[in-house]
């Protein structure tokens, strides 16, 4: 017997068609917040779910005991409680690859707007064009270090193109032995020195209890004072009232950020008033050819549920504080050409 399957939000044609060409019943969902998902769930009693912004509490989980599996459409779930999903035989798959380049290109976008003063020049060149073409600061890329928190799937992306703009690449990832890091990479296993030898850092972490609140007063404050934050991943990883303060007294140079803590955005965020910062409303992974893979990736997933075999990308549940780490490094053979090579 096929299912009902809702969907709080449309996804792209090609996992629809799968789901329908398979026999299910789709239910498109009346609404984005988290209250219309409850109502849908009680009303309906879908089998399955894909979701794409909406946050799924445990009160959503335990509204329907029909429902069997939940698809997070992207790479982060921190917005779905998967504890409540595996402790009432809910499976919770994702789509962890399907967004990752576009998340990539995302964080190498906001480096290079940092890297160029873009705010400073978009609000400056019509009233003062010299000012903006000889006094703003730009820099280049090559030659610089970037420091990237998490190699997993998206932070080795950046971590090749990066290196492909003659960076230099340093990574840390705990969980992670140095052979699986991307050829050319520094691997270090002391975080500390991502903050202080790096010109930008950026963070692919998902929003953890250990990487919660990682980037502080105290860690802002080792960076250069000519260095700038990335964030494409979480916004729970920034403690945003020592953010602001750092940016605002010429503590690091900037921070370009696709996650905040609030989203939607509260009008009165205090980093919407400073122009060395740059905030994008979460948008890295939602390319349309990203869409169009997650869409897909995701209906895979629940029609390996429906038809009982493994899915392919299952959220485990993972203790970050006492999951196995690695402390090996590794060196680049050659160090990317430097800023003076011609």
């Amino acid at each position: 017997m096929a299912w009902k399957i809702l969907l709080p939000q449309e996804i792209m044609s090609e996992g629809r068609a799968l789901l329908q060409n398979a026999g299910h019943t789709i239910i498109d969902g009346r609404g984005f917040e988290t209250t219309d998902v409850l109502a849908d769930m009680k009303e309906h009693q879908p089998d399955a779910m894909i979701v794409r912004i909406t946050p799924i509490t445990r009160e959503v989980i335990e509204a329907n005991p029909n429902l069997k599996v939940i698809v997070r459409h992207g790479a982060g779930f921190d917005a779905l409680d998967v504890k409540a999903c595996h402790d009432n035989g809910v499976q919770a798959l994702y789509a962890p690859v399907a967004n990752s380049t576009s998340v990539a290109e995302t964080a190498l976008l906001l480096i290079l707007e940092m890297s160029r003063n873009v705010t400073v020049l978009h609000n400056t060149w019509v009233q003062d064009y010299y000012k903006a073409k000889l006094k703003v600061r730009k820099n280049t890329l090559s030659g610089k270090t970037v420091g990237i928190i998490g190699c997993g799937n998206i932070g080795s992306r950046l971590a090749k193109r990066a290196l492909a703009m003659e960076m230099n690449v340093l990574a840390y990832d705990p969980y992670k032995p140095a052979p699986a890091f991307p050829d050319g990479v520094e691997v270090v296993r002391d975080l500390d020195r991502i903050f202080k030898e790096s010109d930008y850092v950026s963070v692919h972490t998902p929003n953890t209890p250990v990487t919660r609140d990682m980037v502080n007063k105290n860690t802002l404050a080792m960076m250069k004072p000519t260095a700038f934050l990335i964030n494409t991943a979480r916004g729970g990883c920034v403690v945003e009232e020592d953010l602001y303060d750092a940016c605002k007294n010429g503590m690091i140079a900037g921070a370009g950020l696709d996650a905040i803590r609030k989203e939607p955005v509260d009008p009165n965020n205090p980093l919407l008033t400073l122009d060395n910062v740059i905030i994008y409303p979460h948008i890295g992974g939602n390319t349309t050819e990203a869409a169009h893979r997650a869409s897909y990736f995701a209906a895979m997933g629940v029609q390996e549920v429906y038809e009982g075999k493994e899915p392919t990308w299952p959220i485990h549940d993972v203790d970050y504080a006492t999951a196995p780490t690695y402390t090996d490094t590794q060196k680049p053979d050659t160090k990317p050409s430097g800023m003076f090579d011609f």
